[in-house]
């Protein structure tokens, strides 16, 4: 099991940026995919972003494409979700997942085992 903690989020006005991070401790190991998902008040937990293992491959749900970007550090067990042209929309609390078993980007949180507590971000309009 690889432990993960989120941290980055905070307030933040419409069209403003924040970057969130994700420290991954314990059995790390670089082979292993990351995602980003969300969860909004009263929605269920979605896709946001995901990577492969070299950080050569990412995938992202369409609603954040060309606003958001996912990238990762090996060296340092981080992985990153920088957001840009916020909107209210993306308030949510966003965790950090890791696979144990897939080394490929995926959209499907089953696909991951182990998850940060969250990070709360705040888009206010």
């Amino acid at each position: 099991q690889v432990q993960l903690v989120e941290s980055g989020g905070g307030l933040v006005q419409a069209g403003g940026s924040l970057t969130l991070s994700c420290a991954a401790s314990g059995r790390t190991n670089s082979n292993y995919a990351m995602g980003w998902f969300r969860q909004a008040p009263g929605k269920e937990l979605e896709f946001v972003a995901a990577i492969d293992w070299s950080g050569g491959d990412t995938d992202s749900a369409d609603s954040v494409k060309g606003r958001f970007t996912i990238s990762r550090d090996n060296a340092n067990n981080m992985v990153y979700l920088q957001m840009s042209s916020l909107e209210p929309g993306d308030t949510a609390v966003y965790y950090c997942a890791a696979s144990s078993f897939l080394n490929v980007p995926s959209v499907t949180k089953r696909h991951y085992d182990s998850w940060g507590q969250g990070t709360q971000v705040t888009v206010s309009s």
